[in-house]
């Protein structure tokens, strides 16, 4: 466990450019706060002792806006930016060096048993206020955009955005680990009217030069 921790402490400073020591890390940033209060209740949970794991996550729930079921299993390297409205549900589980943003939710639909929340792979991002919902897989080096809500799996190397998300690019190669440009993110909407846009330009022009060649 404390092996983890210092890893959770360093993916602070790999992924934040406004972390600046590790006191100021441990004394204000509440993701760290609610990961720390994670890794003890968790635990505590594989320990088999009742009660005290569920009480010491709703405290931290409390402090820190965080909200991380003891039975989360949750891999190294995990970082909550701006942590606020986070939600990770009881059978939700996160591969190593994730990054998660404020008001993510790794939550069920409601109508399953057993194995209701996501799963995460490595190295994925997902961006704020994005909800991942049900038994699903989420693969390897994928990236999330804000707001999304994605109900299905998802391959490796995909970035998925919109309600509900939408695969928009899928590579071969990994993609970057630490950081996602939420700014810089393809629009395909937008894409596709200004392609449809130039389409009808295209048009009226061949029109206006049929009607020029036409005999009066």
């Amino acid at each position: 466990m404390l092996s983890q921790i210092k890893q959770d402490l360093q993916a602070v400073f790999d992924r934040d450019p406004a972390a600046t020591s590790k006191l100021e890390v441990i004394l204000t940033y509440a993701g760290f706060h609610a990961l720390l209060a994670y890794r003890i209740s968790h635990w505590l949970r594989v320990q088999g002792i009742p009660i005290l794991p569920r009480v010491l996550s709703q405290l931290a729930r409390w402090l820190t806006g965080v909200e991380i079921h003891p039975s989360a299993k949750i891999g190294t390297g995990f970082f909550i930016d701006h942590g606020m409205g986070v939600v990770i549900g009881e059978t939700a589980e996160i591969g190593d060096y994730v990054t998660l943003f404020q008001g993510v939710t790794l939550g069920g639909t409601g109508k399953e048993r057993g194995k209701r929340h996501p799963t995460l792979g490595n190295h994925v991002v997902v961006g704020a206020g994005a909800k991942i919902l049900g038994g699903i897989t989420i693969g390897d080096n994928v990236k999330i955009g804000a707001n999304s809500v994605v109900l299905k799996n998802v391959a490796p190397n995909s970035t998925v955005i919109g309600v509900p998300g939408r695969v928009i690019k899928s590579q071969g190669e990994r993609l970057p680990d630490a950081t996602m440009d939420q700014v810089d993110l393809p629009d395909p909407i937008s894409d596709r009217f200004i392609a449809l846009e130039q389409e009808l330009i295209e048009l009226r022009k061949k029109v206006e030069t049929k009607d020029e060649r036409s005999p009066t």
